[in-house]
């Protein structure tokens, strides 16, 4: 999209010359001013969906903004949010006049109730927490009013620092009787002193917390918070990126990520998992997965681990992140309910590892390739260099070569990549035709086609989706059915990702900026849509066979983002259905009546609503036998799904001729296959994809036949 970029760079740049607010900002020495000016004029004129700044804007700002600063609501009070409310329907009217009182206001305030916090939590933790008391402490934030009085400030203080405090408490209760078991010799520590002990980790954890991250915080890091709160008010994907910010940005971009290979995002007030880097360290151990929350994060030789619930996702990324070959040990609650601590060594997670990958299976003698694509990767400078379509292109040709007699595409997982290896992609699959619609605000719509008449692959195809492949992953997946080229088998329906964004570096579209750097901006400014007219955007990609998986019922899509643009529809693509010899809607059938009757698939679907019950809970008691009690339960109930992992299929998987003459020298390579291999054997998704190409080739050859017949 890079043409787009430039185009969008330079109407601003010219709508920017014609405008006398230019002249004005050149004898403005206030960069926060310039910033909000340049930002605000590039939304309303860059943005896909540009919102109108009146006073329901202004409110939302308002809300969004109090909660990123004071998520867990134990800074403000009720009487500087009544104070603030007479901002809250003009922040608007300030934007427009590059006013910036609300934010000086709302700083200066927040700065002041975090100096004494300080000395609030340090009386807290003064003294002793009664574990015997029957209370709650409810996580819920969004239901909680502000307190009141510095009484109640203290006493939900009281209660967050005790919940901490009783994780600590009850990991030092196991460490202890672990050693007791080893040597029974060996005297326990007394449960007053593990509660004092418990308490000094939560007040180291949070004086470190705020010596080395809050009190490093300048205004100008505050400020970026206040922005992003504007910006993302018209659309989850539009964010600014504060100078530092964009650097690490364009790190990112380069291909090499240092530390666990996963990447994360913040949920209320926890810093949940949203995706594993193919053959980074994190996927390597295979125990951290999306939608695990990370608690706690300890280094290798320290004793106390840092509490990182409530901790900004900057604060919390730069404990996780560290040099090659150091270890971090996460506290991690699972996704299905239980805590764990998990060690990782950290790595240098290269681009390399996020490519192709193919593999032969064998079912009944019949041949069959599985290609996981873990993204839609390009090299920017020169498409002609290595890229995922071509990748695939060459793995096609080796497993047909192979004797592969149906093709199983693996996009589970894939957030999406360049547009273009989609349209080149496709075309492997097709004779040529259209692929994707693309639509600019006041703009044409632009159809982008597979010009090759070449077909790489005519055999049965299915693709394998879920809940987190997005953009990319969805618009490949939704050509080929509405093509009818392929059986698409997943969850519910895909992500949901229907738009383009390009990030704009702001200092290119002022002249003569002597304030300093700006930043970027990350701007939606295109929407895709389907070839039948229907736009991916909230609905993603509906699956033709529907099967259940750990993230059914988790809010984890497009639709469970603050402001995502909505679902809208277009003209179809003048285009025409695959014509082929498959049957595939008797094929989806008889798939659908497999996977109805799969104990192994009932156990998952069983486990994904127990894992929604778990998450949903907020109310946790601070009785410390409740809580053990409570933590038991759940480890429990957890082992019965135990056995889901256990799942081994019959199928045989082997790598292609071409991996076998590296492994020889390289046993790093041989290793990562025999893991995936491993894994493709407890796949129940693969194994049902490999049924589906079974039953289309049967389908084919009677459908042939009968045409033979006839003719």
């Amino acid at each position: 999209m890079k043409r787009n970029y430039r185009y969008l760079v330079l109407l601003l740049l010219l709508a920017f010359a014609s405008c006398s607010f230019t002249t004005k900002t050149f004898n403005n020495p206030d960069k926060d001013k310039l910033l909000i000016q340049v930002i605000t004029y590039v939304l309303e004129r860059g943005h896909f969906d540009p919102k109108t700044l009146d006073d329901n804007f202004s409110e939302d700002v308002f809300n969004n903004y109090l909660k990123a600063i004071d998520p867990l609501k134990r800074y403000f009070y009720e009487s500087d949010i009544k104070e603030f409310e007479k901002y809250k329907d003009n922040i608007d009217d300030q934007l427009k006049e590059y006013d910036i009182t609300f934010f000086n206001v709302t700083h200066e305030r927040l700065i002041q109730r975090i100096e004494e916090s300080k000395t609030l939590y340090k009386e807290v933790l003064n003294a002793p927490f009664d574990y015997t008391v029957d209370e709650e402490f409810n996580a819920d934030y969004n239901e909680k009013p502000y307190a009141k009085s510095k009484k109640e400030m203290k006493d939900r203080w009281r209660k967050q620092l005790k919940f901490t405090s009783i994780a600590n408490y009850d990991d030092l209760q196991t460490e202890e009787h672990l050693k007791k078991q080893k040597d029974p010799a060996y005297t326990l520590k007394s449960n007053d002193d593990m509660e004092k002990e418990s308490r000094a980790s939560t007040l180291k954890n949070l004086d470190n917390y705020y010596t080395d991250y809050i009190d490093d915080l300048e205004r100008n890091d505050w400020f970026a918070m206040y922005v992003n709160s504007v910006v993302e008010e018209f659309d989850p994907h539009t964010f600014y990126f504060a100078p530092e910010d964009k650097d690490r940005f364009d790190q990112q971009m380069s291909g090499k990520l240092e530390g666990i290979g996963a990447r994360l995002q913040k949920k209320m007030d926890n810093t949940k998992i949203m995706e594993l880097i193919s053959g980074g360290p994190a996927w390597r151990g295979k125990e951290l997965e999306v939608g695990d929350i990370i608690l706690k994060v300890r280094q290798e030789g320290e004793k106390d681990a840092v509490n990182i619930v409530g901790m900004r996702l900057d604060d919390a990324i730069k404990f996780i992140k560290g040099p090659k070959g150091t270890k971090v040990i996460l506290t991690v609650k699972k996704v299905d309910g239980t805590t764990k601590e998990i060690s990782i060594v950290r790595d240098v997670v290269e681009l390399e590892e996020t490519y192709a990958k193919s593999s032969l299976v064998t079912k009944e003698d019949i041949k069959y390739g599985v290609i996981n694509l873990p993204k839609f990767y390009v090299d920017f400078e020169n498409y002609n260099n290595r890229n995922a379509a071509s990748d695939i292109k060459i793995e096609i040709d080796r497993l047909k070569e192979a004797g592969m007699e149906g093709l199983v595409l693996d996009l589970r997982n894939n957030g999406g990549g360049s547009l273009q290896t989609v349209v080149d992609m496709a075309g492997l699959f097709i004779k040529d035709g259209p692929i994707v619609q693309v639509r600019s605000t006041g703009e044409p719509k632009e159809i982008l086609r597979d010009k090759d008449e070449s077909i790489e692959w005519d055999g049965p195809l299915v693709i394998l989706v879920n809940e987190l492949s997005a953009s990319a992953s969805e618009i490949l997946a939704a050509a080929m059915q509405d093509y009818k080229r392929a059986i698409i088998i997943g969850s519910k329906q895909t992500y949901g990702k229907g738009t383009v964004q390009n990030v704009l570096d702001l200092n290119n579209l002022v002249r003569n900026n002597s304030n300093g750097d700006l930043g970027a901006l990350k701007l939606t400014t295109q929407k895709f849509y389907r070839i039948n007219g229907g736009s991916t955007q909230l609905e993603g990609v509906k699956s033709d066979v529907i099967v259940p998986d750990r993230y059914s019922f988790i809010d984890i899509g497009e639709k469970d983002q603050v402001n995502p643009l909505p679902w809208d529809k277009i003209a179809a693509a003048d285009y025409t259905v695959w014509g082929n010899y498959f049957d595939y809607d008797s094929t989806i059938q008889k798939s659908k009546d497999r996977m109805s009757n799969n104990e192994q698939l009932k156990l998952i679907e069983e486990n994904a609503k127990w894992i929604k019950l778990k998450m949903d809970v907020n109310t946790f008691s601070l009785n410390y036998d409740k809580y053990k009690e409570k933590l038991e339960l759940n480890e429990a109930e957890a082992k019965r799904f135990d056995k889901i992992s256990n799942y081994k299929s019959n199928l045989t998987y082997s790598s292609l001729p071409y991996e076998e003459a590296l492994f020889v020298k390289d046993s790093t390579l041989r290793e990562k296959r025999d893991r995936w291999h491993e894994s493709l054997t407890q796949d129940v998704y693969v194994e049902e994809a490999v049924n589906v190409l079974q039953d289309l080739k049967l389908s084919y050859t009677i459908k042939k036949d009968v045409a033979n017949v006839k003719n």
